[in-house]
Parts: structure tokens; C-alpha cells; sequence
């Protein structure tokens, strides 16, 4: 079970300080700020589990991992599952954090760091170019993931290109999405937020998996294999 209990490490730790800075530090570090957060608590874990379980904390990197051969489906299986509850548990922590707040929290109205779209979400994009942006950003983000680790590819620096990877795809996307790229990641927050988070929660399964399936099928044929 080391692995598995690694990834829900992982996952809640990205859950917890990726979506905290949103919620509770947000006003004061900006949209930087929190693509920063997100993109180093990756980074922190990456050297810190990735020795163990490889770091996913992330299904449709596993699912990437598992159609590009890298995993069994039975791997699979037990590091989405891992990765969902250390995703629901780190959404918990972080809810009964800022709950205690003497002035009063209310998630509903002030949300847990949840994804999505449409008028009153980001700077209102529409459901098409939530999908595209999530789509492509988790295509790129598996690509330099299955890149990075392969026996000649970055070596002890993957951790650190894949860290920056997801950063500047929160700074580019935080507006559109608040940006998933991660199925868990969605799930935990939109749990306890409810109401919309939870109506829009399918497109945070559909497109990064698409994505990952893209990026893993291209690694399939050959097209990131280093020279």
C-alpha cells in the first residue's frame, strides 16, 4: 500500500495548499500567487513521493501512465482511487479550516476553491472554451509528464518541469476554469461546495481525460521518445 498511501498524500497536500491559497490567501497573492502555489506544492511532492509512487496525485496522469504502458489497470484503478480520497479529505481539512473563522464562512456562498464555468464563474467563459482549455491543458501537462520521466528525459529536473508546467497552466487558466487538469482535484472541493460545482463537475472527468488519452496515445506511438 505504499504507493497508494503516497498518492493520497500527494493529492491531499495539492488539494489543501493549491485550493487554500485560493480560498484564504486569494485577495492578497492574486491569480500568481495561487498558479504558484498549486504549481509547488506539485513540486514539493514530486521529489517528495515521487520516489515511491512516481507522483501522479492526479487520475488522468495514471490514466496516461496506464494507456502509454506504463501501469496495469489494476494500478490504475487503486491510484484513482487513492488519489479521489486524499482529493476529498484534503477538501474537508481545508472547509473545516476556514469555517473556524470567528467573522463565519459560508461555502456555498463563498466557494472551496471549486472548478467551473459560465456567467458568475472566472471572467465567464462558456462551456466550449472550458472544455478546450482543459482539453488541451491536460494534453500538454501528461506530454511533458511522459516526456520528462522517460530514461532519457529530464532526470532529477522532471519534478521541477513538471511543477512549472502546472503553473503557467493556472496562470493562463485560472479565469476560464479556476483549472483542474485533475479529475481529484475537482471532485474534493465540489463535494462540500455543491450546487453548480457539482452539476458541472462531469467536464473536469471528460476533458482532462481526453487530454491524457491524446498526450498517452502519441507517447504509444513513439512521437516523445528521445534519440
Amino acid at each position: 500500500m505504499k504507493k497508494e498511501i503516497a498518492e493520497f498524500i500527494g493529492t491531499f497536500t495539492l488539494v489543501l495548499f493549491g485550493c487554500g491559497a485560493a480560498v484564504m490567501a486569494g485577495d492578497a497573492v492574486g491569480q500568481l500567487g495561487i498558479a504558484m502555489a498549486f504549481g509547488l506544492a506539485l513540486t514539493a511532492m514530486a521529489y517528495g513521493i515521487g520516489p515511491v509512487s512516481g507522483c501522479h496525485i492526479n487520475p488522468a496522469v495514471s490514466f496516461g501512465a496506464y494507456i502509454a504502458g506504463h501501469m496495469n489497470l489494476r494500478e490504475f484503478i487503486r491510484y484513482a482511487v487513492a488519489q479521489c480520497l486524499g482529493a476529498i479529505v484534503g477538501a474537508f481539512i481545508l472547509m473545516t479550516i476556514v469555517k473556524g473563522q470567528l467573522a463565519g464562512y459560508d461555502v456555498a456562498v463563498s466557494g472551496l476553491g471549486q472548478n467551473g464555468w459560465g456567467k458568475g464563474y472566472g471572467a465567464g467563459y462558456g462551456m466550449q472554451a472550458a472544455f478546450i482549455f482543459e482539453f488541451l491543458a491536460t494534453a500538454i501537462f501528461v506530454l511533458v509528464i511522459l516526456g520528462s520521466t522517460q530514461k532519457r528525459g529530464a532526470g532529477n529536473m522532471a519534478g521541477l518541469a513538471i511543477g512549472l508546467t502546472l503553473t503557467v497552466i493556472h496562470i493562463v487558466g485560472i479565469k476560464v476554469t479556476g483549472v483542474s487538469v485533475n479529475p481529484a482535484r475537482s471532485l474534493g472541493p465540489a463535494i462540500f461546495a455543491g450546487g453548480g460545482a457539482l452539476g458541472q463537475l462531469w467536464l473536469f472527468f471528460v476533458a482532462p481525460f481526453g487530454g491524457a488519452l491524446l498526450a498517452a496515445v502519441l507517447a504509444k506511438m513513439g512521437w516523445l521518445d528521445a534519440e
